[in-house]
Formats: C-alpha cells, structure tokens, sequence
C-alpha cells in the first residue's frame, strides 16, 4: 500500500501540481508585467499633461498686467462714487 501512495502522490505532483504552479506562475508574471506597463503609460501621460498645463496657464507677467488694469479700474470707480457722494451731500445740505 505505500507504494501505490507514492506513486500516486508522484503522479499527482508531476501531472496536476506542477503544471498548476507553472501556470499561476506564468499568470503572476504577465500581469505584472502589464501592470509595469500601465504605470509607465500612466506616468507618461502625467508628464505629458503637466507639459501641456505649464504651457497654457498664464504668465506671471500677464497677471500682473491684469491685476493693474483692474486697480486701474476699480479707482476710477471708486472716484466717480466719491464724487457723486459729495454731489449727493451738496444736494441734502441745499434742503
């Protein structure tokens, strides 16, 4: 009887468990493989999209010209209020 055990174990390592093995070993290794493949991809278009975000964001000079343009604007404004605010005292002081 243990003869025939160990031959039956024998057969099934040799039949069922190495070609099993050999297989997940093989799935493993292709998979990381494409997961390898993926990140590079990944990691690529990253770049890719950081190239093309730094070169269509605005200069530091551009806001700077904006950001005068609007003081600009906004003490126009505020010197037409200070001057109807007077024109509106002027009109209260008169009743």
């Amino acid at each position: 009887m243990p003869i025939t055990l160990m031959s039956d174990l024998n057969w099934w390592v040799t039949v069922i468990e190495i070609p099993a093995l050999s297989s997940l070993f093989w799935l493993f290794w292709r998979n990381k493989n494409t997961v390898d493949w993926m990140i590079q991809q990944i990691r690529r278009d990253l770049m890719e999209f950081r190239i093309d975000v730094a070169q269509s964001y605005a200069q530091a000079s551009d806001l700077k010209e904006l950001e005068g343009r609007i003081t600009s604007h906004l003490l126009r404004i505020e010197a037409k209020l200070d001057v109807t605010a007077l024109k509106t005292e002027a009109l209260k002081a008169r009743k």
